[in-house]
């Protein structure tokens, strides 16, 4: 099993604090579970074929009982059939790759708002900000690892508008965080609809559109029909790596069409091989006129 591959959908950038990769190849993750902050470390063991995963803190249990579906166990690829060579070829390449589904929306709603419409390398300064101003070291082993723990929803909502503005996130940013944070009992709870029904829920909180909607059904809930439709990159890339012409979001849902329910596998196995148009031109500066 591809652990690195299947546990990395969740991190958020290379510098993501709540997530580290430690010189023995074992993953740390800090949680905020419904139960309570937890550290949760998962371990491939090549050598037998076995996974094996420890938790710390008042959320340990439901850290680990939520390990096989964070790992893929409730991904079923059938059906699945590549239409396109260079998919086939990739899918023949990670046939045991899957789709977690980590089962916390709100894990994977905030740092998704936080990597709106802007630069990755604004979105990653600023959740880390965010978790190093307002979060909390990890229980146990992941304390001495610098892993910490994203703020729970009550801290979200307690965070004024002047202190946002010194984490480098800009107003429409911060208060979608924190109205979907007033509402995170009802949040939580789209990881228990359909996917369609989740999408409308999600969409309804204001700031919430289909991207940040997609970017959350794929790591909360696994959903593998979920498309990052509207990001800078995601359409250009596919149509590239695909058929040499990158598309636009249009051409993008036209192309994937077939692929129904697995439009977002498509997405994840053109990402997981690395498949993307050259970039020739110069990045993208992140914006200077906020407080760094």
């Amino acid at each position: 099993m591809p652990v690195g591959q299947i546990l990395g959908q969740q991190r958020h950038g290379g510098s993501d604090p709540t997530y580290k990769i430690d010189f023995q190849g074992r993953h740390w993750r800090g949680l905020g579970t419904p139960e309570g902050a937890a550290t949760l470390m998962v371990e491939s063991r090549l050598r037998d074929g076995t996974v094996y995963a420890a938790a710390w803190g008042e959320g340990a249990d439901w850290a680990l009982e939520s390990v096989p579906a964070l790992l893929g166990a409730d991904d079923d690829p059938s059906g699945f059939t590549p239409h396109h060579q260079i998919l086939a070829d990739v899918w023949r390449q990670h046939r045991d790759w899957r789709i977690g589904r980590s089962a916390m929306v709100m894990d994977a709603l905030v740092p998704a708002i936080i990597e709106q419409k802007v630069t990755g390398q604004e979105a990653n300064a600023g959740f880390r900000n965010l978790v190093h101003r307002w979060g909390n070291r990890a229980p146990g082993p992941g304390h001495d690892l610098g892993v910490w723990v994203q703020p729970d929803a009550d801290t979200l909502r307690t965070i004024p508008s002047w202190e946002w503005l010194k984490l480098h996130i800009d107003p429409s940013r911060s208060k979608a965080v924190v109205m979907a944070a007033r509402v995170a009992h009802a949040v939580e709870r789209t990881v228990t609809m359909r996917p369609d029904e989740a999408d409308r829920a999600l969409q309804s909180l204001p700031g919430i559109g289909r991207w940040t909607s997609a970017e959350v059904r794929q790591r909360a809930m696994g959903d593998a029909d979920a498309v990052s439709f509207g990001d800078y990159h995601v359409a250009k890339d596919i149509g590239w790596a695909l058929t040499g012409a990158a598309f636009d979001d249009d051409e993008l849902a036209a192309f994937l069409e077939p692929y129904r329910p697995h439009r977002g596998r498509v997405q994840g196995l053109v990402n997981l091989a690395g498949l993307h148009r050259p970039r020739l031109g110069p990045r993208m500066a992140p914006r200077t006129h906020l407080p760094a």
